[in-house]
Order: structure tokens, then C-alpha cells, then sequence
């Protein structure tokens, strides 16, 4: 997707929606100085292009029980676009997974799992990851402590 070009107000307007996307357009309007239809004219302007992925809520994993993270490096026996394609398919139905990048150098892709200890983590790793389409080697360590992680994107400002 090319870049859509933002302006001041765009840029206002999305660093806010990242902190609460629930905030009533009354509240962002006063926000960004903009009268309440102008300023849903840009929000909605913002989503169909795409700017605007979707809303979501963001949960706790611990309270949901999931407390743990694992990073998992997967290298598969060959790199040819259909074993990749198969890869990414089956990986994308692994609930678990909440995200999966294809990388460049040692291994191949790098998934971050969710699980709610060592043993939940040994059954993913025994019944799914390894028996994905493709997996040659799994290396997976546990984060010990998130230290920083964020949900909202560097919206700066242009010069």
C-alpha cells in the first residue's frame, strides 16, 4: 500500500485514536481544533484509505492467562514460493500465534506465541509448530520480562 500523505490534523488525529480509539469524535474534535463534522469527515477519510486498520481492544495476557511469551525462530527445508505460501497459511490458523515474520538471514521466520506456561508451550510446540508444512528447525526462547511494548506508531509531525 503506497503512503497516504498526512497532513498536521491527520497526524494529531491519529496519535490521539492510538492512545483511545474509543474517544467520541466530540472529544478528538476538540482535540485537533476542528469542528465535530470536520473532524469525522478526516476519520473516515483515514479508514478508507487504509490509514486506519481497524479498532481493537487490547487485553491483558495475563489475565486472560496467557502470561507468556515465546519467540520462535522456524527454518524450513526449502524456501521456494509454494513451501512459503503453504507455511503462511497454516501458520495464520495457529490461534497461539500472534505474529509471524518472514526474515532475512539465520532462520526464516520468527513467531511470537502466546501460551500459558512451559507445558502449554511444549504441547503447541509438539502438536502444531513442528508439524507445520515445510519446518526443518525450531528454536524457541521464553521472554523472562516485557521491558517496552508499544501499540501506537511514531506519528510524527512533518517539518
Amino acid at each position: 500500500m503506497p503512503e497516504t500523505e498526512l497532513d498536521r490534523t491527520d497526524r494529531t488525529i491519529l496519535a490521539a485514536l492510538q492512545q483511545d480509539g474509543r474517544m467520541a469524535n466530540v472529544a478528538l474534535a476538540a482535540r485537533v481544533n476542528l469542528s465535530e463534522s470536520a473532524c469525522l469527515r478526516r476519520v473516515r477519510a483515514l479508514e478508507q484509505a487504509g490509514v486506519i486498520d481497524r479498532y481493537v481492544a487490547l487485553l491483558s495476557q495475563p489475565a486472560v492467562g496467557l502470561p507468556d511469551s515465546v519467540f520462535v525462530e522456524v527454518s524450513l527445508t526449502r524456501e521456494q514460493q509454494k513451501d512459503l505460501d503453504a507455511f503462511e497459511n497454516a501458520v495464520r490458523k495457529l490461534p497461539e500465534v500472534m505474529e509471524c515474520y518472514l526474515m532475512s538471514g539465520e532462520y526464516d521466520y520468527l513467531l511470537r506465541v502466546v501460551v500459558a506456561n512451559t507445558a502449554d508451550y511444549e504441547r503447541i510446540h509438539r502438536e502444531n509448530i513442528t508439524r507445520l508444512p515445510g519446518v526443518a528447525r525450531v528454536r524457541s526462547g521464553f521472554a523472562l520480562r516485557t521491558v517496552t511494548k508499544h501499540t501506537d506508531l511514531p506519528i510524527r509531525q512533518k517539518s
